[in-house]
């Protein structure tokens, strides 16, 4: 019963077979293979126009080398406040791209409030020398608790940034999970929306470590190669990386990986919500799920090999946990079986 991360599960067959077919033999080195072009081909099929694709180890990378991208000096990036970006990256985006900085913006259920996003980009007038000038706005799809950005409220926070000019980025670290979640199309989800750069994420739906930066407009790419490079993020053998995107795409497995570990996280919902010793902490879409349980109750699920995470209570919900309570995340994943749940939920039960 391991819920504590999609990070814990292992690597999906077909991916770990393609990896051990490639390596055998010899292939141009640092994105120079075969492999390596079609696979970014793919990418530019995949999101229906031509795209730049550069594969790095990590989504700390990804993000903080797609924020580096479009920095100036005195460059502000908003956030949400929760972001991956702001509470869990060690200071890597602000160190990669010379020190900007990551400004945080308050909303409902892990989603910058348009509203409070226009308001925070105002207090930074290009003119204004010392307080910094705005240079971004990153997104996070799914968010860092469950929820999904619908198609329009992507599309407001772009209207919103282009007014001054700014990228908007995508940090997709569970962009399968989002993007089934909404029926949508990758397309319909980024540049259709006003997305610039997405962090494309592998590592967490089946892959071994697979991170990609994909620009919707490759003329905008062009400083990428050398900011990578600069980072150590540009692989020799990154045709071992390329080997995982080919085998995810293939007879879109990325997608049937999603939608399980998101199902999975249904039949979690719909068990919580019918228990009595655990409720729903806030409705989610993607393979979070969050919820309130007695510490007894948590104790039990445990001590029966249980893993999961209590979670900070949300700033905005301060009354959300009793005394004899605590809040918790579960995650599922494509690993996650039936007997997995269900096992959970017995123990919620006891």
């Amino acid at each position: 019963m391991f819920f504590a991360s999609d990070n814990w599960a292992g690597a999906h067959e077909a991916i770990a077979q393609r990896l051990l077919s490639a390596s055998t033999g010899f292939a141009a080195a640092y994105g120079n293979s075969d492999l390596d072009k079609k696979v970014q081909a793919r990418f530019s099929e995949v999101f229906e126009r031509d795209v730049a694709v550069f594969f790095v180890s990590t989504g700390t990378a990804a993000n903080s080398l797609s924020l580096a991208s479009v920095q100036r000096p005195g460059g502000i990036t908003f956030c949400h406040s929760e972001a991956h970006v702001i509470e869990d990256e060690c200071g890597a985006p602000e160190f990669f791209s010379n020190a900007s900085r990551l400004v945080a913006v308050s909303g409902e259920f892990g989603k910058i409030d348009p509203a409070q996003l226009s308001a925070k980009i105002a207090g930074y007038p290009e003119d204004a020398v010392h307080h910094g000038r705005a240079s971004a706005v990153t997104i996070t799809q799914a968010t860092e608790i469950g929820t999904v950005y619908s198609l329009p409220e992507i599309g407001e926070i772009s209207s919103i940034a282009r007014k001054r000019n700014l990228p908007l980025h995508m940090d997709g670290a569970r962009f399968a999970n989002a993007l089934v979640a909404l029926g949508a199309t990758p397309a319909e989800m980024t540049w259709k929306r006003g997305v610039d750069i997405l962090s494309f994420g592998g590592t967490k739906n089946g892959c071994w470590c697979a991170e990609a930066i994909v620009f919707f407009n490759p003329d905008e790419a062009k400083e990428m190669p050398f900011i990578r490079k600069r980072a150590a993020q540009l692989f020799s053998k990154s045709r071992f990386i390329a080997a995982q995107f080919d085998a995810y795409f293939e007879e879109e497995l990325w997608l049937g990986l999603a939608r399980h570990s998101n199902s999975m996280a249904d039949h979690l919902r719909a068990g919580i919500g019918a228990s009595n010793s655990a409720r729903l902490a806030w409705p989610t879409a993607s393979n979070e799920v969050f919820a309130v349980i007695t510490k007894s109750a948590a104790k039990t699920a445990e001590s029966r090999g249980a893993k999961f995470y209590e979670w900070p209570i949300p700033v905005s919900m301060p009354e959300l946990v009793s005394d004899n309570e605590t809040l918790i995340r579960l995650v599922t994943s494509f690993a996650t079986t039936e007997a997995d749940v269900d096992g959970f939920l017995k123990c919620l039960a006891a």
